[in-house]
């Protein structure tokens, strides 16, 4: 006899993800209204958004990163601070103060933009360590301490830190403990030659229709054409990772991966315990935003190559090369450690 309950369920189940997929292609097309290209820089801040990760958005100047940012947290509904980090900047200057209050005569809070569901880190590496590690707390443990008294964060809280890869000076490298915060390091390149005709062709065609708007007024009209997708579509995807279904065999496959970065002689500092509970949690969540319910060994390749690179440190030997973390890792995943075949869908 057929399980007509068992049968409903799937099919509830197969809606729900068809649902979220036109969703999470909504936030796409949403997003390219402003920004030509970068469509796996989009599905990193979502990845992030369902699992509670934060980013590291590492780019060249003048390629979009803030508008990027920017972009994607209207689409998703969500409220967004900036800080600009400099060398002079305090802790305080991040999660806020108590100031005496003249008029009542009593001591209130002035929240910092920490406060923010969608906090972006502007050239994080300008801040010197003491600064950057105030961002510690608020990440691992969504909450901050101003003057011995515990706030919570609000939730969703995501942090997208950028750093641009090239500035060597009044620059500090952000601390380990720091970098295994970031779920995911996501790299903002040049677009293709094609993309780039396509964004000069767009912003010639604005610059004409709107006139004599220069900077912010453009920039306005151009996030005004953004609209939110879904009804509180940014806090019903928090946690959608977790229906994923894996299978002991892909398990198996991110715990080699992760071992195999600790045995290689290119890496003298391996992939951490932390490193391989991101990886399984970002390939559910990618698996979600392709529209599946089980993960498979692609998703964990992509994924791999933006989880793990921030992670790992290249032996002397290895730089001595002219090799990267992430070739060394491509290297890893092609020679070193075998995919499993089949099986993926809960039986």
């Amino acid at each position: 006899m057929t399980d007509l309950s068992g049968l409903e369920k799937e099919m509830e189940k197969l809606n729900e993800a068809e649902k979220y997929k036109d969703e999470f292609d909504q936030v796409r097309d949403e997003v390219k209204k402003v920004i030509v290209g970068y469509e796996d820089v989009i599905d990193d801040f979502l990845v992030c958004l369902i699992t509670g990760g934060h980013i590291l958005l590492e780019g060249v100047p003048g390629i979009a990163k803030t508008t990027m940012i920017k972009v994607f947290t209207k689409a998703v509904g969500l409220d967004y601070e900036r800080i600009q980090f400099t060398q002079d900047m305090l802790p305080a200057d991040i999660s806020g103060h108590y100031y005496f209050n003249q008029k009542t005569g009593e001591f209130e809070l002035r929240k910092g933009p920490v406060f923010a569901q969608v906090l972006m880190a502007d050239e994080i590496n300008r801040a010197p360590p003491k600064t950057q590690s105030s961002l510690i707390e608020a990440m691992q443990e969504r909450q901050v301490t101003i003057e011995g008294k515990t706030l919570n964060l609000p939730e969703p809280f995501l942090v997208i830190a950028t750093r641009n890869p090239i500035e060597t000076e009044g620059v500090y490298p952000l601390p380990e403990a720091q970098l295994d915060r970031f779920m995911i390091k996501s790299n903002m390149g040049y677009i293709s030659p094609e993309k780039e005709l396509d964004m000069l062709k767009n912003k010639n065609e604005r610059e004409r229709i709107n006139g004599g708007q220069k900077g912010s007024d453009e920039f306005n009209d151009e996030l005004s054409k953004v609209r939110v997708v879904g009804n509180d579509f940014g806090h019903e995807i928090r946690g959608l990772h977790k229906e994923a279904y894996v299978s002991d065999d892909v398990l198996k496959y991110i715990r080699d991966i992760i071992l195999e970065t600790r045995n290689v002689d290119d890496f003298v500092l391996g992939a951490s315990p932390r490193a391989g509970e991101h990886l399984l949690y970002s390939s559910k969540a990618y698996a979600v935003i392709q529209g599946r319910d089980y993960v498979i060994p692609d998703d964990v390749k992509i994924m791999s190559e933006k989880v793990l690179p921030h992670r790992v440190l290249l032996s002397v030997e290895a730089e001595l090369e002219d090799l990267t973390e992430v070739q060394v890792l491509e290297k890893i995943l092609e020679k070193k450690v075998d995919a499993p075949k089949g099986g993926f869908k809960k039986a």
